[in-house]
């Protein structure tokens, strides 16, 4: 096979420490709108590591986040340009040494923006950006982010906060407080369970990314017109619920965001992307990134995620 047809990717590999290695591929096909990209960074997320790490097969590639130089530009036209430095994401396959992809699922970074920050966007800052969305003009109205230290929540409160709302944040350990504190102007909830966030509601819009019990409490504090959107389930992947107490509050509603769905269905990516990397440039978000590595460590620092050692966002570089 063609050398130009030939990367090194993430794969999961039983043997393995940690499941996971750094093993030869095929790169993929190039498609008319896809643009090939030699990636200098990648960012994890907690459902791409469980999946590698407990639900998949050997030999599959895990992956969403990359940032990344273009080598070849789309060969329909648009798109960017070779050289051009993008930061886009995958279904799967991202965290490897080249990529394909196609064009509307890359943005270019700003030259205020490092390579390190963009990466932790695509699937943690676009999942904030639509689930913020989904409770329109956000101006003056509370807002309440469960597990807001985490790599979405994190950046949920300061979007929040960007645009107006008054905003709570709910994490469990006191020692994640000031991770949050400066974008909750609302003030932040400190407790293990988010019954303790009732006393400040109802609530215009929750974001929850735990399910579970977390998400049975959540659907009881809205306001009358209010919207939960639930997009994680690291709690538990079952909730119950008072129903009562939910439908008496009159038309509130209850949103199951899944990102890449949401971006099949008229959200392009490129436009999320390019909007976030505004505000890093601007100064109005800053991701929290808790662990830099190089790739090679990328077993260890998956554990170390699953194992929630850490909070915020964990981005690897590519030598």
């Amino acid at each position: 096979m063609n050398s130009s047809e030939q990367t090194r990717a993430i794969v999961v590999d039983g043997k393995a420490p940690g499941r996971l290695a750094i093993r030869p591929v095929s790169l993929a096909p190039a498609l008319p709108a896809d643009v090939t990209v030699r990636v200098s960074a990648i960012s994890l997320n907690r459902g791409e590591v469980r999946r590698a790490l407990t639900a998949s097969e050997d030999g599959w590639r895990p992956g969403w986040d990359f940032t990344g130089i273009v080598e070849e530009a789309a060969k329909q036209g648009g798109g960017p340009k070779p050289g051009a430095r993008v930061v886009g994401l995958l279904a799967e396959g991202a965290w490897a040494e080249r990529v394909r992809a196609p064009s509307d699922a890359l943005a270019i970074i700003p030259d205020a923006v490092s390579d390190l920050e963009a990466a932790t966007l695509p699937v943690a800052g676009l999942t904030a950006l639509l689930a913020l969305r989904h409770g329109g003009l956000l101006l003056g109205r509370p807002v309440l982010i469960d597990g807001a230290s985490g790599g979405v929540g994190h950046l949920a409160v300061q979007l929040a906060k960007d645009a107006g709302a008054i905003v709570y944040g709910h994490v469990r350990r006191e020692e994640l407080r000031p991770i949050v504190e400066k974008s909750c102007n609302g003030g932040v909830i400190v407790s293990p369970t988010i019954e303790a966030a009732r006393a400040s509601g109802p609530y215009h819009l929750i974001l929850d990314s735990l399910g579970g019990t977390t998400l049975g409490v959540a659907l009881t504090m809205l306001r009358a017109g209010g919207t939960c959107v639930t997009f994680g389930v690291s709690e538990g992947a079952s909730a119950t619920f008072e129903s009562g107490n939910f439908f008496r509050q009159g038309g509130v509603h209850l949103y199951g965001l899944l990102l890449f769905d949401e971006l099949r269905r008229g959200n392009p990516a490129t436009e999320g992307l390019a909007a976030l990397l505004r505000l890093i440039a601007q100064g109005s978000l800053k991701p929290r990134i808790e662990v830099e590595a190089s790739w090679t460590e990328i077993g260890e620092v998956a554990q170390q995620l699953l194992a929630r050692k850490f909070s915020g966002k964990a981005v690897l570089r590519l030598s």
